[in-house]
């Protein structure tokens, strides 16, 4: 199985930017689907971004949609989330997980492995 542990968070003003890694052990990363979740206090957690196994297709929710950016090296075993304009409703433990499914999917159920987050805080 594959152990993912995440890195970058961090506290930002309002409209800066931050970018987190999600980096990858265990098992090479290019079999994988992956996804950016987020968790805001006294939220459920949230599907931010996924991406397909080669990099090819991606996937945004509409909050954060011309905003972030998802990408992949896996030569790296590593997932990138690029987080731009970030404004503070954007605040939560920032979660990758890894799928081996056919299809990106963006229901937390679908995800078979996870880090254990990292902390994004964004001040007004």
């Amino acid at each position: 199985q594959v152990q993912l542990v995440e890195s970058g968070g961090g506290l930002v003003q309002a409209g800066g930017s931050l970018r987190l890694s999600c980096a990858a052990s265990g098992r090479t990363l290019s079999i994988y689907n992956m996804g950016w979740f987020r968790q805001a206090p006294g939220k459920e957690r949230q599907f931010v971004a996924a991406i397909s196994r080669s990099g090819g297709s991606t996937y945004y929710s509409d909050s954060v949609k011309g905003r972030f950016t998802i990408s992949r090296d896996n030569a790296k075993n590593m997932v990138l989330l690029q987080m731009n304009s970030l404004k503070p409703e954007d605040t939560a433990i920032y979660y990758c997980a890894a799928d081996q499914g056919r299809v990106l999917y963006t229901a937390q159920t679908a995800y078979e492995y996870w880090g254990q987050g990292t902390q994004v805080t964004v001040s007004s």
